[in-house]
């Protein structure tokens, strides 16, 4: 819970503040952009929620934050506002909410699915998300890009009896998964899913292709706003910087529309708008 004792100078005078446990994830950025700014190594209200949008939203960021960084002293509204959670992105993709800080605040979704549901990447282990997944027909996969946002996996794999997916040089982050794979080939799960092997970031990395629309892509690419473009990092890359650059022009052979990252913001393009940024990308990078 934020304390009002460690609240950081730069918030403007209202309701609404982050205190000094922020790692700067950028998620309430992300979810309020309105209400919160970047102050370099931590976030801040840069304005007061002034309309009922900017409340909500605020709220999701408070709920969503995964160090409990932001708090309120007016109206809480979080009791209404949980049920916001997971939150529907398109055709049955969801966006979990309650990042978790062991995977330092990743983002984590939630797939509905008439075989079976799945999870890619782990949120925080909590009832209110174990009871929403109840109603939506539990998890039967739980697909993990990389070993570093696996965060809470174990105990939804034990809650919904789901198979856990990860790449063998990631396995030490999930000794007991129930799904290995293997080397750098593409692998159809299903008909509708296809992982996509992109060491880089790390050695085992993985993102998850599903209907040719949505790529579930970890820490290996994202929208970046500054930028206005789609992103990846070469400081934050435990593997090797010239593999993860190999890995983003092999996603010149698929087409999808939504880039749904773990670290990094998600976006929404048309395929030949987010091919064309991909293709600025690997141009800029000399892939």
């Amino acid at each position: 819970m934020a304390s009002l004792k460690k609240r950081v100078p730069e918030n403007v005078a209202g309701d609404f503040f982050v205190d000094a446990t922020c790692i700067d994830c950028d998620t309430c950025r992300q979810i309020a952009p309105t209400v919160f700014d970047d102050a370099g190594n931590y976030s801040f209200v840069h304005h007061q929620p002034q309309t009922e949008d900017e409340l909500r939203t605020a709220t999701q960021a408070l709920l969503a934050c995964p160090t409990g960084s932001i708090g309120t002293t007016g109206v809480n509204l979080s009791k209404s506002v949980i049920r916001d959670f997971p939150q529907e992105l398109e055709n049955g993709v969801f966006y979990c909410g309650f990042n978790s800080p062991k995977s330092y605040g990743g983002h984590s979704y939630f797939i509905r699915h008439p075989q079976g549901n799945w999870l890619v990447d782990s949120p925080r282990f909590l009832p209110h998300l174990v009871k929403r997944f109840e109603e939506m027909g539990g998890l039967r996969f739980i697909f993990l890009t990389h070993r570093d946002d696996v965060a809470e996996a174990e105990s939804y794999a034990e809650k919904f009896g789901a198979e856990r997916i990860i790449h063998r040089h990631e396995l030490s982050a999930q000794p007991n998964a129930e799904q290995v794979l293997e080397g750098t080939e593409p692998v159809q799960l299903a008909p509708d899913f296809l992982v996509i092997p992109t060491p880089g970031h790390t050695r085992g990395h993985l993102v998850l292709l599903y209907q040719n629309w949505f790529l579930f892509t970890g820490d290996h690419l994202w929208w970046s706003r500054h930028r206005n473009g789609l992103s990846f990092s070469t400081e934050y890359c435990w593997h090797s910087v010239s593999e993860q650059k190999k890995s983003l022009a092999k996603l010149q052979d698929y087409r999808f529309s939504w880039v749904l990252p773990g670290h990094g913001e998600r976006k929404y393009l048309p395929e030949s708008k987010m091919s064309a940024h991909l293709q600025v990308l690997i141009q800029s990078h000399q892939v």
